[in-house]
């Protein structure tokens, strides 16, 4: 009997497993470091102060990460990725045990972690998905997703227990420790198939490269600007209104927790179902399931009870990990692999770049419309959004396909590459 799947091969195991054990890490060392800056006496702005000094490198430098990940061997820079993760969470949690930390050094370590995470990203998805073979790559990443959307909750809930029990300087020691454990096992990925990278014409020309890559595919860029809204509007509406909503109508943070809760959970639910389902519209189908994101905003603007908010937030879980694997699936079909680092960095930066300050204006903006038409603001920005997407021809038309012969979608008129696609 088979230990894994056929298509479950040692690098992709591998991969699988490194993201659990840092996974697990990582999700409860979040919260540690917001209690770290709570105990040093700290300010909740001081706790949004280190959370930003760990987004504004990975939204500075992840562009630069996808140029090096297809210029270096992308299990190389993972591990130098994880190794400065460790030492930054290391160094935090030194920090925190053994005397009283000031935020300037806290926040300079939270910059150290967002940089490895702005080098370690692009190259892991392009690991991943070259990891399995075409055919394989929806369940490979809805798999992949069920192993980190499950470390990333059971994380969170252990870590929590753990600053409790412990304090939070265990809590990133502990991480500190995932990460060398992780960085440990990807170091033992075999890429003796992949072929040699070569660093010529320099990073500028390797950023143009991949900035042309995703220009020349209507259906890259709109869903990359539709995301870049997206996310900005939606983490304004769980980060701030939520909260607010929760402690008028809700009955304070527990409710809200259980509701946020439901989210991983409905995550967990799409992932396993994405093993089995494979739409033939990818991107079609996906852009479908992000109508359901406008659901929250809605629920909160009403605002439903507490019960069927959970319900709300479970279901758009599901329906946010139907894109997942749908996007990555779109991706990993259409674009060349030697250049999938960097059309992946450009996806992160698109994600990113909005939420800080979508998070600042978020008070603002609720101050001068109020809360609820803040929130409906929201919902509707997500429908109307995701609508003009599907006015996009080839992302109703891009096609899964098994072998290597052309896609349902309409080609540039000035293909930016020859390559044949991945996969």
């Amino acid at each position: 009997m088979r230990a894994r799947p056929a298509w479950a091969g040692r690098n992709y195991t591998i991969l699988t497993a490194a993201t659990v054990i840092s996974g697990l890490g990582h999700s409860g060392a979040l919260i540690a470091a917001a209690f770290a800056v709570l105990g040093a006496g700290g300010s909740a702005t001081d706790v949004g102060l280190v959370a930003a000094a760990r987004t504004v490198p990975l939204v500075a430098l992840v562009l630069v990460g996808g140029a090096l990940a297809d210029r270096l061997p992308r299990h190389r820079v993972m591990v130098a990725a994880n190794a400065l993760s460790c030492v930054s969470q290391g160094g935090f949690a030194l920090l925190v045990l053994t005397g009283e930390p000031r935020l300037w050094q806290m926040a300079l370590l939270a910059a150290l972690g967002g940089t490895g995470q702005a080098f370690f990203a692009p190259a892991s998805e392009g690991m991943v998905l070259a990891s399995v073979s075409g055919e394989h790559t929806s369940r490979a990443f809805a798999v992949y997703r069920m192993g980190m959307n499950g470390a990333n909750i059971g994380g969170a809930a252990l870590g929590g227990a753990l600053i409790a029990a412990v304090g939070p300087g265990w809590v990133l020691a502990a991480d500190a420790a995932a990460f060398a454990g992780a960085g440990a096992l990807r170091a033992f990925l075999r890429v003796g198939e992949v072929p040699p990278r070569t660093g010529d014409g320099g990073l500028v020309r390797s950023l143009r490269e991949g900035w042309r890559e995703v220009i020349s595919r209507p259906w890259l860029w709109s869903v990359v600007v539709q995301f870049a809204v997206v996310n900005a509007v939606i983490a304004a509406a769980e980060a701030v209104y939520g909260p607010l909503v929760a402690d008028a109508h809700l009955g304070g943070p527990g409710p809200w927790g259980v509701a946020l809760g439901a989210f991983g959970a409905g995550t967990l639910a799409g992932a396993l179902l994405m093993t089995h389902y494979r739409p033939r519209r990818l991107l079609l189908t996906g852009s479908l399931c992000i109508f359901p994101l406008a659901l929250p905003s809605a629920a909160l603007a009403v605002p439903l009870p507490a019960g069927w908010l959970t319900v709300v937030m479970g279901l758009t879980g599901v329906s946010v990990e139907i894109f997942s694997v749908t996007w990555m699936t779109a991706l990993h079909q259409e674009i060349p692999e030697e250049k999938f680092s960097r059309v992946s960095s450009y996806d992160w930066l698109g994600s990113l770049a909005g939420i800080p300050l979508a998070t600042a204006l978020a008070g603002p903006v609720q101050e001068a419309v109020g809360l609820h038409a803040a929130l409906w603001g929201c919902a509707g920005v997500v429908v109307l959004l995701t609508a003009a997407v599907l006015c996009v021809p080839d992302v109703r038309r891009l096609t899964r396909r098994a072998t290597g012969t052309a896609a349902g979608v309409t080609p540039p008129a000035a293909p930016v590459a020859e390559d044949p696609v991945a996969g």
